[in-house]
């Protein structure tokens, strides 16, 4: 469902992200909020509650100048709300007289125009409960390397609240994923009654008008469908006042029982006086102006006998003090003995009459009188009650019912009515289920595709993100899942140009920018790198990501030692920082060989699932030729990521080494099918095929080299070598001349190649791998 197709819906939408993101934050699941946020946010950039929630959830997460990006917005589009988060951003960056500024813009904005944002006039506070705890025990679990722990704590909490985004990043992190479909069971659609219930479905069905489908918001029998049945208010927050629910099965969403009970105070003013249908805050959504009364909910009334309703007025159990609900519920009562003549249905029209005086009035032709000493009991016990409910009167003045109309099947008792306010609460029901069921839908979308990306299934992943809305694809969230997906299929191209798009749309993110500054890396991009280092530095000097871009460019030129200072100083800065340990390990890699295995079994101590700690170690023990172990090394390294191009053509060479060659070209092809353009696999599966005599085949691949790397004078090498092989002389002596202009000092191996004999394929030794 696109919510811009059903514009009604946006603001039952927003209404459930903001209760979403707030519980959230309450809970102390930051990067939740954030995640929920964000999605709020692009939903409806022109909402200034969803600005202010997408800035205090990034605030929150300590991200304080993506923060004040959000909110430093053209003052002719700023509020009061705006101006306020910016302060509390410019005090926490420590531009103190930045935020003076923005404090007294706030408040002579104020003094004309009174904000209205439900983000900042949030009085109340809702938690997670246990799901919340179990959540943020997986998180440390993790941290710590216990990796058992932290796998039964994220799925407990994902039992108790599907909606835990970093429960589910938890367990991407730890790579034990079931499939979602399991893990997040689709929603069946959300179905509305248009049709009361029938007098024999009242004793199997709960009644009232409540929509069908499964809301994960809207609670199943025993709250098995309630996602948010933890969600408990603070004990030391004052609660607004609330009566304890009347005896019997409450099915409406807004009963004293139902997960919905703290929308009242989180998303409304405390001014308000009626039990109205919660609304958003700011938004177009007009308010329900008539509270749903006991009846209401219960469903229609059964029918009864005429000469039965004088009795209601001296039941002997009755009480004398009624619940908030109870005079909607006698209001509805004496509406239905009402007669249907013209002047009783003016008195009964006027809402703001005593009750007293509408029981006396409420007598009828067709219905039997009481005796007189019964007519006397009964006014003067109305007296008696009409002392007492002055102030429920009042109320009910405040919010008009529709009076019943003369002769309508509703005045005679008939079970087949259906109010005007049955329909609207059936109405507001399917819609929340809707609002729900949308929410929950995206975020299982958004599940799928990180999923693939932890899988490291990069097609997976763009094919799912794919699917997403097209306002949430321009989001900053899912194009840097982009980026990291193409670079893990070593679309180098792609990647940047996702991550540019990152940059363009949040200057000042922090998250994933380790990955992007290794991209420039491999791309020879020192100018971007040092562009990059530099302003992450001055965003967040204490991020690692700032030093682990700072290592990479002094690895780009060559400065080896001051390269490994900034890798130590991301790790000083987060201890639990995996990629920094393995980058240490690859910049020592070519000096002290025992020194980088000790960098790569930290990382992977740190982080198992990290594989290129386990490549390196591959690499390391390849150097060392112990053969098996750079095996069992690069092995494990591709159960993690089995679709890397060069993983596959690592265990190749060492299948190679061993002297399979039959094995190690089905790797290579099987690497070269995963990534055509990757020069390594294609280099080495060309030369097996010069081994195995294939030269032809040798041959285009080797020009499908040349054409991409001319400069590469391995390349321009070998393929001179084939062409002496396959007799073409005149050819071979073009391509050794270019190959000595571009490598003179391989003189030498080309004089070599010059003296063998035409049909000799003797190994060369030019390259070194």
């Amino acid at each position: 469902m696109d919510p811009s197709e059903f514009p009604a819906l946006l603001p039952v939408i927003a209404q459930r992200f903001q209760f979403l993101v707030w519980a959230c934050l309450d809970s102390d699941l930051t990067r939740t909020a954030v995640f929920y946020a964000e999605r709020y946010f692009a939903l409806d950039q022109n909402s200034h509650d969803a600005r202010h929630l997408y800035a205090t959830s990034l605030l929150r997460e300590g991200q304080n100048y993506p923060a004040l990006c959000v909110v430093d917005i053209s003052r002719q589009d700023q509020c009061s709300g705006c101006l306020e988060l910016k302060a509390k951003c410019c005090n926490v960056l420590g531009r103190y007289r930045q935020a003076q500024e923005a404090l007294e813009e706030a408040a002579k904005e104020l003094a004309h125009t009174p904000s209205t944002s439900a983000s900042l006039s949030r009085t109340a506070r809702q938690t997670l409960g246990p799901a919340a705890i179990h959540c943020r025990s997986g998180t440390m679990a993790l941290k710590g390397n216990l990796q058992t722990i932290a796998a039964q704590s994220f799925r407990q909490a994902l039992v108790l609240n599907p909606m835990l985004w970093e429960a589910f990043e938890g367990l991407c992190a730890l790579g034990s994923l079931p499939e979602i479909d399991d893990l997040f069971p689709p929603l069946p659609d959300p179905l509305k009654h248009s049709q009361p219930l029938l007098p024999n479905e009242e004793t199997s069905k709960p009644t009232g008008p409540i929509a069908t489908g499964a809301g994960f918001f809207t609670p199943e029998a025993g709250n098995a469908g309630n996602l948010f049945r933890g969600l408990k208010p603070d004990a030391n927050q004052i609660q607004p006042f609330r009566m304890p629910p009347p005896p019997g099965h409450r099915d409406s969403l807004l009963s004293n029982d139902s997960p919905f009970r703290f929308a009242d105070t989180t998303f409304q003013q405390t001014h308000r006086n009626t039990r109205s249908q919660p609304t958003l805050q700011g938004s177009t959504q007009q308010p329900v102006t008539r509270p749903l009364s006991s009846a209401d909910e219960a469903g229609p009334i059964p029918k009864k006998l005429r000469s039965a309703a004088p009795q209601l007025a001296h039941k002997p159990s009755r009480p004398l003090k009624l619940t908030i609900d109870d005079p909607l519920k006698k209001s509805t009562v004496n509406s239905k003995a009402a007669p249907p003549a013209s002047k009783n249905a003016a008195v009964s029209q006027n809402v703001a009459t005593r009750r007293s005086t509408r029981l006396l009035s409420g007598t009828s032709k067709h219905a039997p009188k009481p005796p007189t000493r019964e007519r006397r009991k009964q006014q003067s016990h109305a007296r008696s009650r009409s002392i007492e409910s002055d102030e429920e009167e009042l109320e009910l003045a405040n919010s008009p019912s529709p009076p019943a109309m003369a002769n309508s099947p509703r005045s005679e008792g008939s079970p087949s009515s259906w109010t005007v306010s049955q329909e609207q609460a059936a109405q507001t029901a399917y819609e929340l289920e809707v609002a729900d069921k949308y929410i929950y839908d995206l975020m299982r979308q958004f599940a799928r595709a990180s999923r693939a990306l932890a899988m490291y299934q990069s097609q997976k992943c763009l094919d799912a993100i794919e699917l997403l809305p097209h306002i949430q694809q321009k989001t900053p969230w899912v194009l840097s899942m982009v980026g990291k997906a193409h670079y893990d299929k070593g679309e180098y191209g792609s990647a940047e140009r996702a991550f540019r798009a990152v940059r363009t749309l949040e200057p000042y993110r922090i998250w994933d920018m380790e990955v992007y500054s290794t991209l420039l890396w491999h791309l020879q991009r020192p100018v971007e790198l040092s562009f990059l280092a530099q302003e992450l530095l001055n965003i967040d000097p204490r991020s690692p990501q700032a030093w682990i871009a700072i290592g990479n460019l002094f690895s780009l030129q060559k400065e080896r030692a001051q390269a490994l200072t900034c890798f130590r100083r991301a790790t000083q800065m987060d201890p639990s920082c995996a990629y920094a340990y393995t980058l240490s390990g690859h910049e020592t890699i070519d000096e002290d060989l025992d020194k980088a295995i000790i960098f790569f079994q930290t990382a992977l101590r740190v982080d198992s699932r990290h594989y290129n700690a386990w490549y390196g170690l591959g690499t390391c023990y390849l150097r060392m030729s112990k053969l098996r172990l750079a095996e069992y090394h690069f092995r494990k390294a591709i159960e993690i990521h089995p679709e890397n191009a060069v993983l596959l053509g690592c265990v190749g060479m060492v299948v190679e080494r061993r002297g399979d060659r039959e094995g190690a070209r089905a790797l290579f092809d099987k690497a070269v099918g995963i990534s055509p353009d990757n020069a390594l696999v294609r280099y080495r599966r060309a030369k097996i095929l010069i081994s195995a005599k294939e030269y032809k085949a040798a041959i285009k691949d080797l020009e499908h080299l040349r054409n991409t790397s001319p400069e590469e004078s391995n390349v321009v090498f070998q393929l001179a070598r084939v062409y002496r092989l396959v007799g073409d002389g005149v050819k071979s002596a073009q391509l050794l001349a270019i190959a000595r202009d571009i490598s003179p000092k391989n003189m030498s191996k080309i004089k070599k190649l010059l003296d063998t004999r035409k049909d000799d394929g003797g190994e060369d030794r030019m390259d070194e791998g």
